[in-house]
């Protein structure tokens, strides 16, 4: 089984459920998205969630498909920064745990990054992010070593705010001789920064993420238009169209997988990086598109019925023992 390698941001999620949206209005922030803060801001909010009930697990849209590939059985590893706090160390326990090696780099000065993540009563996430020392992470810290010994690199699109490291990993990564995956992770974010997006999809990505709004923040398209023009960007072009499904085309092989049907939405956090891992775990395993996609569709569907990203290992094994007797995973 090919080993997958995960970049991104290193940040500690901190939850809240919400009973209405407006608190979204008082903090600015737009429903759905994702809103890099200052620490001015992060106190606000921090005020605002002591008078809550919050839960605290890791992050980070790559941190958790890594986490959720290592729950399958996958090699993986992920890189990023953190404190030399507790959020740290926190960060890099909850890694190993889970059997992912860790390539953490450790900023001496700058607290670790926190995704303050607000949950409406719909199960939609907004995330108010504090990158901290996430956002130190340098190009030149970065090494070939790192990427040695893996078939696969996935990119979070939020890592953009820093252009020169994430070209330096992608270039690192093909010299490796590893394929790139690219999550658009965000549409205002695909917005804001679409230029050099398109630059990397054009030159250095094999594999492409999006839901239906990152898709439309992309191309100008809605989904199906979109699909056919990210495809001929890269060798896969993956579109999620929500609770029907995706959408994936493959040179001139092009499909529609549904999704699996879930009674009740808790929580969206994370569904979009756990469809990316059942995917790329399918892929590594050899698996047809559809199986890959069915793979992930499956995961994205146990993770929106709870709070957050973390599933317990009770639940993990009856997800390998459905994808097994499903014949999912039977070729």
């Amino acid at each position: 089984m090919d080993k997958i390698l995960g970049l991104g941001n290193a940040l500690v999620d901190v939850l809240a459920l919400l009973d209405t949206d407006e608190v979204l209005k008082e903090m600015e922030l737009p429903k759905g998205s994702m809103t890099l803060i200052n620490e001015d801001k992060l106190q606000k909010i921090n005020q605002y969630f002591g008078r809550m009930k919050t839960r605290r697990v890791i992050g980070g849209s790559a941190g958790n498909s890594v986490r959720a590939l290592a729950c399958l059985g996958a090699g993986t590893g992920f890189i990023g920064k953190v404190g030399n706090d507790e959020n740290g160390n926190f960060y890099r326990e909850r890694l190993k745990f889970r059997g992912a090696e860790s390539h953490l780099l450790v900023s001496p000065t700058m607290p670790s990054g926190v995704a303050s993540t607000f949950i409406s009563p719909d199960g939609e996430r907004t995330f108010g992010t504090y990158l901290g020392a996430a956002a130190t992470l340098t190009a030149e810290e970065l090494s070939l070593e790192m990427f040695k010994g893996y078939a696969y690199l996935l990119v979070e699109g939020f890592l953009v705010q820093d252009h020169d490291t994430i070209l330096r990993a992608i270039e690192l990564a093909k010299e490796a001789g590893l394929q790139v995956c690219l999550d658009l992770a965000s549409y205002n974010v695909v917005a804001e920064d679409h230029a050099f997006f398109l630059k990397l999809v054009n030159r250095y990505v094999d594999i492409l993420f999006a839901n239906e709004e990152e898709a439309k923040a992309f191309t100008g398209k809605e989904a199906e238009e979109a699909l056919g023009v990210m495809a001929k960007m890269c060798s896969i072009a993956i579109v999620k169209v929500g609770a029907r499904g995706c959408l994936i085309r493959k040179g001139t092989e092009e499909m529609f997988v549904k999704a699996v049907p879930v009674d009740k939405v808790v929580d969206t956090t994370g569904a979009g990086d756990y469809f990316a891992a059942g995917f790329l775990y399918g892929l590594s395993c050899g698996y047809s598109l559809e199986k890959c996609a069915r793979i992930g569709s499956l995961l994205a569907a146990r993770v929106v019925q709870v709070v957050g990203t973390e599933l317990p290992e009770k639940e993990w094994e009856k997800i390998r023992k459905e994808i097994a007797e499903s014949g999912i995973l039977n070729n």
